[in-house]
């Protein structure tokens, strides 16, 4: 009896998965983690395998406490914006650069010379940034790179090629490459014709619940499944995460906390952000769409605090962060690791620490980094206001919802709640509902998810006693960015 499917998270650390009841409870998880690799300045790469090793791991994991004669389905949902190169038989034939890389700047300017970046904003609703995968596709395509590939694909698709033989993707997914027309959710045959691409060599653009087909012989016995299992489509990361959240309506704002921070919105039709801060992507759900920033370097900002500044676990940071006082008595933190994302996009921009002093020591560097992504996280929430779809509450997501004084920090410095889910693994949920859809359990994944999304009834509320606190503190993040940008621009 199959009456089990499994949700599969494929992040930049890390792979989780969990198994989901038709009841829509969790019943069994597990998780992985695997490295990033950064041979230069501004390279950030995986070895795709290592994606596959996680997802074999993981399923292995769960399926050894449920019984694999229980296992129906098969959803992923995968972090975006990297590009895997791969020969006729889906093989990878060099590491991956995945969303953090920016090696791609001049393939990236060569694109905005054809075609313009307003039009190409106007017609695949994303901003031109080395971080997506057109300009990741032209770089390997160059002398640096693979010229030999038989096809292009997004890490969700990979891993989908690797367990049904077929390479498929859904419209939100592939709408973060730069090549998907946002308004027919298909891919737009002349942007992909001036990189001398077609069509069979990226993925076909399916619907993330359509079933892509069942798992490989290959596949099946790594995983210790059943060859009859279902694979959907899947998604990207956080597009399951917002499904899993239950974010299916505007006015609910999902802040997914990993490595990066993605911010989003629901909307009904695909608005532009006039500012350019939020990008327009289709949502998981068909008739839905998403107006969502992907994310500043968040959890990897405190990651690289703590290992690589001061020598202290990660958890560590959360912990010193709460001895030091609201404003980490004026030092300020501009998290732009990876560039900036926000306020504005700037792949020159760079972290920063302003204010420094002898009296400050770790905790307060700890808490002007907690502090300082949450200055962002402002910045797109207020964004996401002037367009209408944001209301009083937050629902934080990912490993920072209940880190310490952190989801704390967010509500003061934002003024808004924040809410939490029961089930803390939202982008693995997100390929579950995905999963069961596709199993017919539901008539479609936005009832799946409001069935099976359980909201927190304690919340973090603002603190009024140190708001004006943060806005001070605010207002000096919004100027040490502004002061900067010009530096960063001549660099």
């Amino acid at each position: 009896m199959t009456d089990l499917v499994i949700g599969c998270d494929i992040g930049t650390q890390s792979c989780k998965a969990l198994v989901l009841d038709r009841g829509g409870r969790v019943v069994a998880r597990a998780a992985t983690s695997y490295p990033v690799s950064v041979p230069r300045p501004g390279w950030a790469e995986q070895d795709p395998r290592d994606w596959v090793a996680g997802v074999t791991t993981v399923i292995r994991e769960v399926v050894a406490q449920v019984g694999r004669e229980r296992i129906g389905a098969l959803g992923v949902s995968a972090q975006v914006d990297g590009i895997v190169a791969v020969d006729a038989s889906d093989r990878p034939l060099a590491p991956a650069p995945i969303w953090m890389d920016r090696r791609a700047t001049a393939e990236t300017a060569r694109l905005g010379e054809a075609w313009g970046a307003d039009t190409l904003r106007r017609r695949t609703g994303v901003n031109l940034d080395a971080s997506h995968g057109a300009p990741k596709i032209a770089w390997l395509q160059g002398p640096g790179g693979v010229t030999h590939a038989d096809a292009f694909l997004l890490p969700g698709s990979y891993i989908v090629a690797w367990l049904t033989g077929r390479r498929v993707v859904d419209p939100a997914a592939a709408s973060s490459t730069l090549l998907l027309d946002l308004a027919t959710g298909d891919w737009a045959d002349d942007l992909m014709g001036s990189m001398d691409l077609d069509r069979g060599r990226l993925a076909q653009v399916i619907a993330a619940h359509d079933v892509a087909g069942t798992l490989r012989r290959e596949a099946a016995e790594a995983l210790g499944l059943d060859v009859g299992v279902r694979v959907v489509t899947g998604t990207g990361d956080e597009f399951g995460a917002c499904l899993g959240a239950a974010a299916v309506d505007p006015g609910v704002v999902c802040d997914i906390t990993g490595t990066a921070e993605p911010v989003a919105g629901v909307a009904t039709t695909p608005l532009l952000d006039p500012d350019g801060l939020l990008e327009t992507h289709p949502h998981a759900l068909p008739h839905r769409w998403l107006l969502e920033n992907p994310g500043f370097v968040s959890g990897g900002s405190r990651r690289w605090l703590a290992e690589s500044v001061l020598g202290v676990p990660e958890t560590r940071i959360t912990q010193l962060a709460a001895d030091a006082p609201p404003g980490a008595d004026g030092l300020v933190f501009v998290p732009a690791l990876g560039g900036a994302v926000t306020p504005r996009w700037n792949d020159r921009a760079r972290g920063t620490f302003h204010g420094l002093r002898l009296g400050h020591d770790q905790r307060h560097l700890a808490r002007a980094v907690l502090e300082g992504c949450a200055f962002a996280l402002r910045d797109l929430v207020e964004g996401l206001d002037r367009l209408g779809l944001a209301g009083e509450r937050v629902r934080v997501l990912g490993g920072g919802a209940r880190d310490g004084i952190w989801p704390a920090i967010k509500a003061s410095v934002t003024g808004r709640i924040m809410e939490r889910l029961t089930e803390p693994e939202a982008t693995a949920l997100g390929g579950a509902l995905l999963a069961a859809t596709g199993m017919g359990w539901y008539p479609d994944a936005a009832t799946a998810a409001t069935a099976a999304t359980v909201v927190d009834p304690e919340v973090v509320p603002p603190d009024a006693s140190v708001r004006g606190c943060y806005d001070d503190a605010y207002g000096r993040y919004r100027a040490i960015f502004d002061a900067l940008e010009p530096i960063a621009m001549d660099t």
